[in-house]
């Protein structure tokens, strides 16, 4: 019996197709694709964080991740360095291990915390906190926030799955039978 989501599936589009300027987890190609537009300091993307790690583990090959910086700086003043410093440790090949530890430790984002994070993730500390205090990433955030602006995201997390946006729960169960039923029927 097909399930019929689509009380949970917004008519919106991503705007921004996801490409190689993305940060991704997973083939480019692969029949299911899932959006996020996060802000680090967000309890709620950090309640979302270990869920987006478990449907990843059970599509395995199948899903295609993509993670977008949406720091909502007037609620939370840390996001914006902690998406900069995101960003550094990219430019050091280390992003998906500094995306981790920002969401594991949501309550120490200061800048002090940024450097101690790029120590222990073997990092060039002192590179990641010039380029953070100098906003060297800002362009590259503020398209990734723009690109979500146009495609009707206004709050974190917001998901699309292949290109829709996904407006339900973002627990285990409903996201999973989700992006499971967006992949049924499309080849590898």
């Amino acid at each position: 019996m097909k399930r019929d989501i689509s009380s949970s599936i917004e008519h919106e589009r991503l705007a921004l197709p996801v490409s190689r300027r993305d940060h991704i987890q997973g083939r480019l190609n692969a029949p299911i694709t899932l959006v996020e537009y996060g802000d680090y300091e967000c309890p709620y993307c950090g309640a979302a964080h270990p869920v987006v790690k478990a449907v990843q583990q059970a599509l395995g090959g199948r899903l295609c991740f993509a993670f977008r910086n949406f720091p909502l700086v007037n609620m939370h003043p840390h996001a914006e360095h902690a998406s900069e410093a995101a960003e550094s440790a990219g430019a050091q090949e280390r992003f998906w291990e500094m995306h981790d530890t920002l969401y594991e430790n949501q309550d120490a984002l200061e800048d002090e915390d940024l450097a101690e994070y790029a120590a222990a993730l073997g990092l060039d500390a002192r590179r990641l906190m010039a380029e953070v205090l100098s906003g060297s990433y800002h362009a590259r955030i503020r398209e990734d926030f723009i690109s979500g602006v146009r495609s009707g995201v206004n709050g974190t997390p917001s998901f699309f799955i292949n290109g829709l946006r996904y407006d339900g729960s973002y627990d285990y169960e409903p996201l999973l039978a989700a992006l499971t039923e967006a992949g049924e029927g499309r080849r590898e």
